[in-house]
C-alpha cells in the first residue's frame, strides 16, 4: 500500500504537469491568432517554470532503490587533528541538521561524543521523513574543509577532515538477523551541556557487532531499555548499508571511486579561505557562496549526486 500510495502521487504530479502545459499551449495558440503578445508572454514564462517543475521531478524519480523512501540514520566522525576537525564535524552536523529541518524533516539527536575543547568527535542523527535516506544515501565519504583557524592564534590555514556515514532505517518488512552472542554491549552515563537533560545512571547504550566491527551508540532517552532497543535499529540499518555498498561495489567494480586522499573516501571540499567555493569532486558541482551550503543549502549537490549515479547530468539529461 506504502508502493502503491508513492506511485499514485506520482501519476497525479505529472497528470498535472501535463494538464498545465496544455493550458499554455492553447494560451499561447489563443494569444498568437489574436494578436495578444501579453497572453503569449505570459503562457511562455509558465512553461519555463514548468520546465524547471519537470526536471526537478525526474530527478526525484531517481529515488526508486527499495530503502530511498525509508527515514535516515546519520553519523558524523572527526578526523584526526583534533579541536579543528571536531569543530569541523559539528559544523557538518549542523548542515545536515538545518537542511532536514529545511524540508520538513524531523530531527532527533541519538548521540554525541562532545570535543575536548570545541565541537564534537562523533555525534548521530535520526532524520525521520519520505524519502530522507535517498536524499541523503550519496553523502557517505569523507568532506574537507580549508579555512582560518578560529583556534590558531597566529590566524594560519589549516585543512581538517570528518567522515558521514548514512544508512536507512529498517523497516518490519525487512528482516536483519542479528545474533545476539556476536553484539558486545556496553553502558555508560549520557554526556551534555548538564543540568536535567544529563543522565544521573549509566543509561546510554554502546553495541559493537563482533563480526563487521559496527559500533552504534544511543543516548537519547532516560531508559536504558529504549536507548538499546534503539541501538538494535541503529545496528540493523548500519548492517543492511554494509550489504547494500557489498553489491554495489561488486555491481560497480570497475568504476569504483575509492581515493587515498586524507583517510578516507574525500568526496567534498569546503574552502573558506583564501576564497569560498564548495566543490563536489565526483560530480564537479560547485558553490561560490560557501557558507549558505552550510547553513544547509545542498540541493544542488544532492541532486547531481543521484544523476551522476545514473549517467545523466544534474538536470536528468544523458551526460554523454
Amino acid at each position: 500500500m506504502k508502493e502503491r500510495n508513492g506511485l499514485d502521487q506520482q501519476i497525479q504530479s505529472i497528470r498535472a504537469l501535463e494538464n498545465r502545459m496544455n493550458d499554455s499551449i492553447g494560451l499561447i495558440e489563443m494569444g498568437e491568432a489574436e494578436g495578444d503578445l501579453e497572453i503569449v508572454g505570459e503562457a511562455e514564462e509558465s512553461l519555463l517554470s514548468l520546465r524547471k517543475e519537470a526536471e526537478k521531478m525526474q530527478i526525484e524519480s531517481l529515488l526508486s532503490g527499495e530503502v530511498d523512501s525509508n527515514n535516515a540514520f546519520l553519523e558524523v566522525h572527526a578526523g584526526s587533528g583534533g579541536t579543528e576537525a571536531q569543530d569541523w564535524a559539528e559544523m557538518l552536523l549542523r548542515m545536515y541538521t538545518r537542511w532536514a529541518e529545511q524540508h520538513g524533516y524531523k530531527v532527533s539527536l541519538m548521540a554525541r561524543s562532545e570535543g575536548e575543547e570545541a565541537g564534537v568527535k562523533s555525534a548521530s542523527i535520526h532524520i525521520v521523513g519520505d524519502k530522507a535516506y535517498g536524499w541523503l544515501k550519496s553523502e557517505n565519504g569523507v568532506h574537507r574543509l580549508v579555512r582560518i583557524s578560529p583556534f590558531d592564534s597566529n590566524a594560519r590555514r589549516h585543512t581538517s577532515f570528518s567522515s558521514v556515514s548514512v544508512s536507512p532505517e529498517i523497516d518490519d518488512t525487512i528482516n536483519v538477523e542479528i545474533n545476539e552472542k556476536d553484539v558486545k554491549m556496553d553502558t555508560y552515563r549520557s554526556s551534555g551541556a548538564g543540568g536535567q537533560h544529563v543522565n544521573t545512571t549509566d543509561s546510554a547504550i554502546r553495541l559493537t557487532h563482533i563480526p563487521t566491527g559496527i559500533v552504534v551508540a544511543c543516548q537519547a532517552e532516560r531508559s536504558q531499555h529504549k536507548n538499546r532497543a534503539t541501538a538494535y535499529s541503529m545496528l540493523r540499518a548500519r548492517i543492511y548499508e554494509m550489504e547494500l555498498e557489498k553489491r554495489a561495489e561488486a555491481a560497480n567494480a570497475a568504476h569504483s571511486e575509492k581515493s587515498d586522499i586524507g583517510w578516507g573516501h574525500q568526496i567534498r571540499s569546503y574552502v573558506l579561505q583564501p576564497y569560498q567555493m564548495v566543490k563536489d569532486l565526483r560530480t564537479g558541482t560547485e558553490n561560490t557562496d560557501a557558507f549558505r551550503v552550510l547553513d544547509g543549502d545542498l540541493d544542488r549537490f544532492l541532486e547531481s549526486a543521484l544523476a551522476h549515479g545514473l549517467g545523466l547530468d544534474d538536470k536528468g539529461h544523458d551526460a554523454a
